[in-house]
């Protein structure tokens, strides 16, 4: 009986050890860009990794000229950005500051986007929470 007990105890004990705890898929694209090329990546970049990880957290945080993806007017990947706004995995977030030296307002944007008071600051707090850090670039 103290065998059968010793047993168990270590298959528990190994199957615990062995039993992966996955950490959630936290991704943070960085977009200072407003060139097309960038626009069209980090779009692909989104629905692919929302497609193959739907659990993903996904958020785009633009300054500089990035805002310009998340503009009707400006945006070359409109339709993508409007499909990706509805997921409520993937989040669209601009920089205030970027917006005001621009002379841009909140409602120029696509109904849906975020703004945060600095974009910096937000890419410097996820990659704190655990987010994984993308520099938008092709």
């Amino acid at each position: 009986m103290k065998r059968l007990f010793a047993v168990i105890v270590v298959a528990l004990v190994c199957a615990a050890f062995t039993t992966r705890h996955e950490k959630p898929y936290l991704i943070a694209f960085d977009l200072t860009s407003r060139d097309s090329l960038d626009q069209k990546a980090v779009m692909r970049w989104v629905k692919e990794v929302s497609t193959s990880s739907p659990d993903a957290k996904i958020e785009v945080v633009m300054y500089g000229k990035g805002f310009e993806l998340v503009m009707p007017e400006r945006s070359t990947v409109s339709a993508e950005v409007q499909e990706a706004v509805r997921n409520p995995n993937v989040s669209f977030r601009v920089c205030a500051i970027a917006l005001r030296n621009n002379k841009v307002d909140k409602a120029q944007l696509f109904p849906g986007v975020e703004t945060v008071p600095d974009g910096l600051r937000e890419l410097v707090t996820k990659q704190q929470e655990g987010w994984g850090y993308i520099k938008v670039g092709h």
